[in-house]
């Protein structure tokens, strides 16, 4: 049975939040995980451009890499599907071959996405042309959209999310897994407004990688930072106070939080806001990534 054309809310809408704990703070939530239920959040605003690039190269085949669980893999997988294309997954780790697959990996192939596992070995070198070289001479020609999604056409198709968000406003606010997302807010936002990427993971790496992205695009801004003190413990951790702030802001607000990286972005907000690092009057745009349901809030 063919698949309906896919549905997308767009713009996504944009809605203030009422919350006396963050003062003089005006917080304002761009809904980017309501674009789509199965192309969510900033994963349509990277996959866009791609996929307008493949129609016009002719490709009909889409290769990725992601892991066991990756949002990214089953965001391509349902793309593909909607526009026709072949999919090819590329899953970290070869000893899963044999394993039952688990709900994100059943959900790529009912897709129609064929899943390649790769040694783990190898997967750090998945990106070099000798380990692509290999893939095409194994599976035939394709159009490579990098793990996570995050390229230049990635960087301009995030762009978008400032161009949407008509209300005036200070600083605007993502969180960071790959700095795709991050790099394009920040080269699309208007003058005067500072962008803040909250890294979902421990250690620095991410500003490197968002000025890589950034000179690739041909889009280099020193308008942003990453904030790297709210990983809470690092990727994928998700501690006993983290749940605790996402069950009290969907008690008070009724949005259920993707814990992995929009949780954490909002819990740095509001504890900023809480110690004066936001100055009292400041408007902050807060763009969620990704629904709770998916764990698709990865930038």
């Amino acid at each position: 049975m063919p698949l309906e054309p896919l549905r997308l809310q767009l713009p996504s809408p944009l809605v203030e939040m009422d919350d006396e704990r963050l003062g003089n703070v005006r917080l304002l939530l761009k809904r980017d995980d309501l674009i789509s239920p199965e192309v969510p959040g900033n994963k349509w605003r990277k996959l866009r451009l791609n996929l307008e690039q493949a129609g016009e190269l002719g490709h009909h085949t889409l290769l990725t890499f992601g892991g066991a669980y990756s949002n990214h893999l089953r965001a391509v997988a349902a793309a593909g599907a909607h526009y026709k294309l072949d999919t090819i997954g590329v899953v970290r780790g070869d000893e899963l071959v044999a394993k039952p697959r688990n709900w994100s990996l059943a959900y790529c192939e009912q897709r129609g996405m064929r899943l390649v596992f790769m040694d783990r070995q190898t997967y750090r070198e998945k990106h070099s042309t000798e380990v692509v070289d290999r893939l095409r001479s194994e599976h035939g020609d394709f159009f490579l959209i990098p793990e996570g999604g995050s390229n230049a056409l990635a960087v301009r198709g995030a762009m978008d999310v400032p161009g949407e968000t008509t209300a005036p406003y200070d600083v605007i606010c993502c969180p960071a897994g790959t700095g795709g997302t991050l790099a394009g807010i920040a080269a699309g936002a208007p003058p005067g407004v500072h962008a803040i990427g909250f890294s979902a993971l421990k250690g620095d790496f991410l500003t490197d990688e968002v000025q890589r992205l950034q000179a690739e695009a041909g889009l280099t801004t020193a308008n942003w930072r990453v904030e790297t003190r709210f990983h809470f413990g690092g990727f994928a951790k998700h501690p006993p106070q983290l749940h605790a702030f996402a069950t009290d802001f969907e008690n008070r607000h009724g949005i259920r939080l993707e814990l992995t990286y929009v949780a954490k972005m909002l819990a740095g907000i509001y504890e900023m806001a809480a110690k004066g690092e936001l100055s009292p009057g400041t408007t902050v745009v807060a763009v969620i990534t990704g629904p709770a349901e998916s764990g698709a809030g990865g930038t």
